[in-house]
């Protein structure tokens, strides 16, 4: 399984040396164009979860297309 955390810059050195001395865990840290995708791709999960209850109204692809 893999799991993405969000921690500060503070204590990443500290949580990471706490991850790599458990045998069971492998632990890496992503360049910052691959955190940038992970957070935006997780914003846009919520914008649809929030669109599927009816929450937010999201654009259709013609809106989206005349922005261009």
């Amino acid at each position: 399984m893999q799991i993405l955390l969000d921690i500060k810059d503070s204590k990443a050195n500290i949580f990471l040396k706490f991850l790599s001395d458990l045998p069971y865990v492998k632990a890496k840290q992503v360049g910052k164009k691959k955190e940038k995708f992970f957070r935006e791709l997780a914003e846009a999960i919520e914008e649809v979860k929030l669109h599927k209850q009816g929450k937010l109204k999201l654009k259709s692809a013609d809106e989206l297309l005349n922005e261009l």
